[in-house]
């Protein structure tokens, strides 16, 4: 593997969250926007069509006008991470073909869902995607949600492979992190998941993060980034722990996603509601939103001040 080719891919990613319209409907030029605001805060890129995008409540073709619009709008300023993923392998091929041709930087895909596969049929369903296009894979673990736990032994198999260059780890283990990174070596990626546990992910191996959260958030995921780059480990905790106190509070409402587009909305970028079944903020969640809005803002600057 080539380790100068890997390692451009390292750094923090936001986990991009979906953008309609007031009918629901996928609004492109809603996405250019949220899209171009991520532009400039220090993100290494973009993570497209996951979980904090709502892909999986998107059809094929909805999907599609999003990546569309996200590279029409900063291909070559971010690096953009396509996530492919679909019940269907049919499905998961078509994206991954459509994401390299409107020159995405790299596919990822979780295995498919709802029914309980065998390592098996999930090796083959990710294969025939990374067989698909020229374009690098990052396995997506996401056990909690998906029902499948990857092996070693698969993880292995997959990792041996040139266009295998990372995974998306978003387990609740850090031993588990540790583990992925010792056997897929120092050239593999590993990106960490949980947003709570960021700093300790990167303590553990991580080169980077992609967080829904960050979202919200981004200039201070890169400054937690920067402070463990530096050495500045007791800053980078006392940072983890106020970015951990917001995180308790997004996750207390109905709906994180509601939650997260709404303060986007206060800051003036509209991304619409989420699409059922989740749920959009309710009225009286707006205020309490509106303060933790603000408390962001000025711990954003804060840390950007402190630079």
């Amino acid at each position: 593997m080539n380790t100068n080719k890997v390692s451009r891919y390292k750094g923090v990613y936001v986990a991009m969250y979906s953008a309609y319209d007031d009918a629901g409907r996928v609004d492109t030029e809603r996405v250019k926007r949220l899209a171009r605001s991520y532009a400039g805060t220090g993100v290494k890129g973009l993570y497209v069509g996951g979980s904090s995008g709502e892909g999986l409540l998107q059809s094929v073709e909805e999907r599609k006008r999003v990546v569309e619009a996200v590279l029409e709008e900063v291909k070559g300023e971010l690096t953009v991470m396509v996530h492919v993923g679909a019940n269907s392998t049919p499905d998961s091929v078509e994206l991954s073909r459509h994401a390299e041709q409107c020159g995405a930087d790299l596919i990822s895909a979780v295995p498919s869902i709802y029914y309980r596969l065998s390592d098996a049929a999930v090796e083959r369903h990710w294969q025939q995607m990374i067989d698909s296009t020229s374009l690098p894979f990052v396995i997506y673990h996401i056990p909690q949600t998906t029902g499948f736990q990857l092996s070693p032994a698969l993880f292995e198999r997959m990792a041996r492979q040139d266009k295998v260059i990372g995974i998306k780890m978003s387990g609740e283990s850090t031993y588990e992190l540790q583990q992925f990174k010792d056997i897929g070596g120092e050239d593999f990626l590993v990106f960490n998941g949980p947003d709570e546990q960021f700093l300790a992910g990167r303590i553990m191996g991580a080169d980077g993060g992609i967080g829904g959260t960050y979202g919200v958030m981004p200039e201070l995921f890169c400054s937690l980034n920067r402070l463990f780059e530096e050495g500045r480990l007791d800053e980078a905790q006392q940072l983890q722990v106020r970015i951990n106190r917001i995180i308790r509070s997004l996750v207390g409402y109905p709906s994180l996603y509601g939650a997260c587009k709404y303060m986007l909305e206060l800051r003036g970028i509209e991304t619409g509601i989420p699409r059922g079944p989740l749920l959009s903020v309710a009225p009286e969640h707006h205020e309490p939103l509106a303060a933790l809005n603000r408390e962001i803002l000025a711990l954003t600057n804060e840390y950007a001040s402190s630079r």
